[in-house]
């Protein structure tokens, strides 16, 4: 459990670039990713969660949402916004792979933290579930670079409610409430499967312009 911690954020992001090609946020934009990925790891590391929850009720999964989940997941994309305002990275670049690039340190110092437990939620659960916040904000994201009129509400919302509802999917694994977890868990993994599917239909539709 500890190694697909540590080896599925990279991975995925290796097969997340494959079907995208070499589109990014620019290599300043990267390397601003995984210095404060690293820096802000490390901080939680030390100081340790911001929430001390206790049961299974509110407290919990406010914890999933600040501490675990959609927080973690989410934070790269709030800095990313105003690194773009200041003009650090492009506005109109790529935040997915920025995302990614700074949640891999952070996947691998939680590694180490979560040690000392046997919690295959924290584990596995929680770093899918970071892979499909982080590709799913970005889906929702490119849709509202692209500018596709009346739906640029709907991905605002949906940005703003994908990372809740990971954390849910969470906290409802977390109470042993398998049948709620399972049905946060599909919902969060939409939009990645929509944007997985897109990127590689765009992807062959490349390929194919390019062969001809």
């Amino acid at each position: 459990m500890l190694f697909f911690c540590f080896l599925w954020i990279p991975l995925f992001y290796l097969f997340w670039r494959s079907l995208n090609g070499d589109q990014d946020s620019g290599l300043e934009g990267g390397t601003w990713a995984l210095i404060i990925g690293t820096i802000v790891a490390l901080f939680r590391f030390f100081f340790g969660s911001f929430v001390h929850p206790e049961g299974f009720g509110l407290a919990r999964w406010v914890s999933a949402c600040i501490d675990v989940v959609a927080l973690p997941a989410a934070l790269p994309f709030i800095v990313g916004f105003i690194f773009a305002a200041f003009h650090i990275i492009s506005s109109q670049g790529n935040f997915t792979h920025y995302a990614f690039l700074w949640i891999i340190p952070v996947a691998a110092v939680r590694a180490l933290g979560w040690s000392s437990q046997s919690n295959p939620l924290l584990f596995m659960i929680v770093p899918v579930l970071w892979t499909a916040v982080i590709t799913g904000i970005g889906f929702f994201i490119r849709l509202i670079q692209n500018n596709w009129g009346w739906i640029v509400i709907p991905a605002i919302l949906g940005a703003v409610a994908l990372p809740l509802a990971a954390a849910t999917a969470y906290w409802a694994f977390f109470a042993q409430n398998s049948i709620l977890g399972i049905v946060f868990m599909v919902v969060s993994f939409v939009p990645m499967a929509v944007s997985l599917i897109m990127s590689f239909v765009e992807g062959r539709g490349a390929n194919r312009y390019n062969i001809l």
